[in-house]
């Protein structure tokens, strides 16, 4: 949970994804969504699957591509390319994706960024929401995860008349973009499992499947002057580290009374933050990092590790807070 009583979006860091204006992006994070590219305020053309020129990718799913681009300047056709088709589920409108990029600007012909590029990582956003340039935002949409695409954006299609500084893309260029959709989680997915349940003096847990988890605070039990972690549900996905993106659900009630006072299930789903860089309250930066993704977890945050003597939203003052929270990805 952030700073504030309510949870929003946390942006994408990368300027190529993150509407592009001519200034480029901090890299810092803030609690607002990113814009879309300025390209989006004119027609963007529908994607094709071919167009002649067309540039030529080498590498496999995986790995850092080889972009080789033809002789002939680019046609001005928005094309979203199949290089190899993967055997995962098929993302769908919504869903929040992880694309692996590597990135080529057509018509200056110099390499730019790249994911597989030391300190580079994977890219977590949710598909086909209009707030990203359209060469991510439409191109992974019905395709399968597991994918390789080539996709080939004019200026309309990734960052229009003004290009970006920060990327060095100049303007009026096209770019070409080759994406590995790494993953796909909806909306509403929650972490499956029989719970373990905590201590009879710790908050019980009810599971309500695809609905926020029940949570119920033990009647007549004083609050611990300490944080509290209990995996519920442990994942078998990687460590979550500090600095990473996380995509959770979570829901949180007050000790004192027992009331949900915010649950990412009343607000759009699954929600993408920053672990362990000081974005959300300390009781979330000291416990989810080093719980592995795929897990349930509960977090009992004391007054000193949350809002502290300030009151937020519907928290009072110096409460403490239980949190349920499913760890779903992690980037």
């Amino acid at each position: 949970m952030r700073r504030t009583a309510c949870l929003l979006t946390v942006p994408l860091t990368v300027a190529l994804l993150a509407g592009c204006s001519s200034s480029g992006g901090s890299g810092k994070s803030t609690a607002t969504t990113p814009p879309a590219a300025s390209a989006s305020a004119v027609a963007v053309p529908s994607p094709v699957a071919s167009a002649s020129p067309m540039p030529s990718v080498s590498g496999e799913f995986g790995s850092k591509a080889t972009i080789t681009l033809p002789s002939e300047q680019p046609g001005g056709q928005f094309v979203v390319s199949v290089v190899s088709e993967g055997s995962g589920p098929e993302v769908k409108k919504d869903d929040w994706v992880t694309v692996n990029y590597t990135v080529k600007d057509w018509t200056s012909g110099k390499d730019l960024s790249s994911s597989y590029d030391d300190k580079g990582k994977p890219q977590l956003y949710q598909a086909g929401t209009g707030q990203l340039v359209p060469a991510f935002d439409q191109s992974v949409v019905g395709k399968k995860t597991g994918s390789r695409l080539l996709v080939v954006a004019p200026p309309a299609a990734g960052f229009g008349s003004q290009g970006s500084t920060a990327l060095g893309v100049g303007k009026d260029d096209t770019v070409v973009f080759v994406l590995d959709v790494v993953g796909t989680v909806a909306p509403d997915t929650t972490i499956p499992g029989d719970i373990v349940q905590p201590p009879a003096n710790a908050p019980q847990v009810k599971d309500n499947g695809k609905a926020a988890p029940t949570i119920t605070v033990p009647s007549g039990q004083q609050p611990p002057a300490d944080l509290q972690q209990y995996v519920l549900v442990k994942g078998t996905g990687p460590e979550v580290q500090s600095g990473q993106t996380l995509l959770v659900q979570y829901t949180g009630v007050v000790w004192a009374d027992g009331k949900e006072f915010d649950s990412s299930w009343n607000h759009g789903g699954a929600q993408p933050m920053q672990v362990g860089t000081g974005s959300l309250i300390k009781g979330w930066d000291q416990g989810l990092v080093g719980k592995n993704v795929g897990s349930r977890v509960m977090l009992v945050v004391p007054p000193s590790l949350g809002y502290g003597d300030q009151a937020s939203g519907s928290i009072p003052a110096n409460s403490t807070l239980v949190f349920v929270i499913d760890i779903l990805e992690a980037v």
